[in-house]
């Protein structure tokens, strides 16, 4: 089994730029005006022309684990991603920050616990 995630928007050539640049992806197919396919090693994500904004908060959303999170926020906001909040959130053991795509869609960043050096080595 795969799994692919949909992800609704209004405007496909921008949120194709932004997710491709921030995920590493590539375009695997494009069905005109419709959808964007982007795909990537460990993803696919297709992108799904809709008509209406996003206008409540996302039911489901992407988790993106990094190694350098200050240089990611700071990638990310260079390419159209909006910080939600203003400085990272911690609990549980975890850093991260509630992010937004151009469109709103709220996504995560967060450090990737495998990166972290294991105590005690």
């Amino acid at each position: 089994m795969r799994i692919e995630f949909t992800l609704d928007c209004t405007d496909l050539e921008t949120q194709a730029r932004f997710w491709a640049a921030a995920l590493g992806c590539v375009v695997e197919g494009v069905i005109e005006d419709r959808y964007i396919s982007l795909s990537a090693q460990a993803i696919n994500l297709t992108l799904q022309r809709v008509p209406e904004a996003k206008t409540v908060k996302n039911r489901m959303h992407i988790d993106l684990l990094v190694n350098d999170l200050p240089a990611e926020v700071s990638r990310l906001e260079s390419l159209g991603a909006t910080r939600l909040t203003p400085a990272p959130l911690r609990e549980f053991g975890q850093t991260w920050y509630v992010m937004a795509d151009p469109e709103g869609n709220e996504f995560c960043l967060a450090v990737d616990p495998s990166a972290r050096p294991s105590r005690g080595r």
